[in-house]
């Protein structure tokens, strides 16, 4: 049995100085599959995300173009490059897309809008999962999403909204996504969500190196600090820590489409 990281970005240039020994080290503390997810083309996150792959025989990846990187999209040619990208043998997902309107009009609403439809629109065509990535955008979303509704399935990643709108993506057919927030003492909402939600339902995911959970929140964040997630989920739900490793490890890689094998 093994811990699933099915959100990282060890493509981030903060672990340019010590990715392999981080790896390594993470895989000795009982992380056996790791999703690294690709972001943009003109900065060569995907690319990277692709190289790691092919390298690290227990890491797969995701390719999209995240709603801070769209404009990438207005050239055409981007949408090719994409979708040969995402026809590598160890990418899973295509993710993470979606919305984010946390800073106003960066980029401006309707051109995230209209490639995040263009990227749900690749996903359908190929049969592969998204990863979703909204962040006070939860109408929006949702409503863009169940266009595509029996059409297309995923993860809706680092969940941060309540239980109505965990219940209308859950409806859907996703997953949620449960990063280091949970361990927070004022994340009461999300810990609501988890209590709520099924457990055959959710996911676990560092978004390394960001988002660390308790006690070490504000660091650089990696796959070993996901047992604090566990831990913190085992709580909630009345349940071993075994059980939630081997139900969030049997969820990712149905999700992923991923062979079980080694678990």
């Amino acid at each position: 049995m093994y811990i699933f990281d099915t959100h990282a970005h060890y493509d981030d240039e903060s672990f340019d100085k010590d990715r392999k020994e981080v790896l390594e080290t993470v895989k000795k503390q009982g992380v056996g599959r790791i999703v690294n997810v690709g972001t943009s083309l003109a900065l060569g996150s995907i690319q990277k995300t692709i190289a790691m792959t092919r390298e690290y025989e227990f890491v797969y990846g995701a390719a999209g173009i995240h709603p801070e990187y769209v404009m990438e999209l207005e050239n055409e040619d981007f949408y090719t490059k994409l979708e040969k990208c995402l026809r590598e043998e160890k990418i899973v997902a295509l993710g993470e897309i979606g919305l984010d309107y946390h800073y106003e009009d960066n980029p401006a609403r309707e051109i995230q809008k209209k490639h995040f439809e263009g990227q749900l629109e690749l996903a359908e065509r190929l049969e592969m999962p998204v990863i979703l990535h909204s962040r006070d955008a939860a109408e929006d979303t949702l409503n863009l999403v169940k266009l595509y509704a029996g059409k297309i399935e995923g993860i809706i990643h680092c969940f941060s909204y309540g239980t109505e709108m965990a219940r209308e993506f859950l409806n859907l057919g996703f997953y949620i996504g449960i990063g280091g927030v949970l361990t927070f003492k004022n994340a009461k909402k999300l810990k609501e969500v988890v209590k709520y939600a099924p457990l055959d339902r959710m996911v676990i995911e560092t978004d390394c190196p960001y988002m660390a959970p308790e006690p070490n929140r504000g660091k650089r964040n990696d796959s070993g600090n996901l047992i604090y997630i566990i831990r913190e989920l085992a709580s909630l739900k009345g349940i071993t820590e075994k059980e939630v490793i081997k139900a969030v490890c049997e969820n990712g890689n149905q999700i992923y489409k991923i062979e079980p094998e080694g678990q």
